[in-house]
């Protein structure tokens, strides 16, 4: 009897593509950004096979990008870096014009930071929002949180006696310890009885599993339905998973956080453009203004080099404050005295 030699048919570009970003346990967001950045490439050379293209046809695409559509040099860079895994992750492609590449440069800027009464005043109109939204706002105001780091907290990472919060997984995939402020202890007490009530629920109706990384669902087959596993801030209703297909409660939409804080700065006056992030910004601004030190306000941020913290010190500026402005000595000495004056400290 002939052995049958047929060969399965070749997957799809895309469907490799999504292949190998779930091997390297990637994020579903980066893998739709990595594949829409893809396609658009594809797309934008009349769907040619990016095997068949180039240097010529990559920095074509990037000007495109940045004369054309006119966007920002971290989104340029983002489009960048989906096809430079497509050529060498995917294609495994070793082109000497793939190292060739040279980033755009980021531009050095301060970060929008609140005042302290621009931020009690955010938090105030934050209290009209549905719960968890609202505490999830005073959160990242409270601990220093990214926004995706609040909404996938785990009840196993909150220490209600410790007044501490572990947050796992963060950028860079580091863990570290921030602190649970007194004010916000009792709301997120009753936050994780409520959720608690919900995690009974779905247990009776067989919808308790949760997502867990790193394959420890498979390790540990228990574990996606433990009470120490469940999101802190769960949606509440149930989504189908678009990678393992299984109907579960997933967290809480981060949109919705982003839509009330913008609503609630608007309501507030505030003028500054404003976002979650904005909170974390603040946050570290305000704390370093209180006294601590700078190496203090880099762990609770968890980054890994001091430099990307020391932002927050040129955001306070001390030094120009201790600047007299030229305009209050004329004011002071009238203009005669002040250009004698300035003729001195020339000299």
């Amino acid at each position: 009897m002939q052995a049958n030699t047929t060969m399965p048919p070749a997957k799809k570009l895309l469907d490799q593509v999504r292949e190998k970003i779930r091997y390297k346990h990637y994020s579903l967001s980066t893998e739709k950004t990595y594949i829409s950045w893809i396609k658009h490439y594809i797309v934008f050379h009349g769907k040619h096979h990016p095997a068949g293209m180039g240097a010529t046809e990559v920095e074509r695409f990037l000007t495109y990008l940045a004369n054309e559509r006119h966007v920002s040099s971290s989104t340029q860079n983002q489009a960048l870096s989906a096809i430079l895994f497509l050529y060498r992750d995917v294609l495994a492609l070793e082109l000497s014009w793939l190292d060739g590449f040279e980033r755009s440069k980021k531009p050095k800027r301060l970060p929008v930071v609140l005042t302290q009464s621009e931020v009690q005043a955010l938090l105030n109109e934050a209290a009209t929002a549905p719960e968890p939204v609202g505490l999830i706002i005073r959160l990242l105001y409270g601990t220093g949180m990214r926004l995706m780091e609040a909404v996938r907290l785990r009840v196993k990472d909150v220490e209600l006696t410790r007044r501490e919060i572990i947050v796992r997984d963060g950028k860079g995939g580091k863990d570290r310890v921030t602190m649970l402020p007194d004010r916000l202890a009792e709301d997120m007490h009753h936050q994780l009885v409520k959720r608690r009530e919900w995690h009974e629920l779905d247990l009776q109706l067989g919808k308790a599993d949760v997502w867990l990384p790193d394959a420890l669902a498979v390790k540990y087959p228990n574990a996606p339905r433990e009470w120490g596993w469940q999101y802190v801030f769960a949606a509440r209703k149930y989504s189908i998973d678009p990678r393992s297909q299984a109907e579960r409660r997933h967290h809480i939409d981060e949109k919705q956080v982003q839509r009330y804080v913008k609503k609630s700065a608007q309501a507030a006056g505030i003028y500054k453009p404003t976002s979650p992030h904005t909170l974390r910004h603040s946050f570290a601004t305000h704390i370093l203004q209180a006294g601590y030190d700078i190496c203090t306000v880099q762990k609770l941020l968890g980054h890994s080099d001091v430099s990307t913290t020391m932002i927050y010190t040129h955001v306070l500026n001390k030094s120009s404050k201790a600047v007299v402005s030229p305009w209050i000595i004329c004011k002071q000495t009238g203009w005669l005295n002040a250009y004698s004056l300035f003729q001195t400290c020339r000299k």
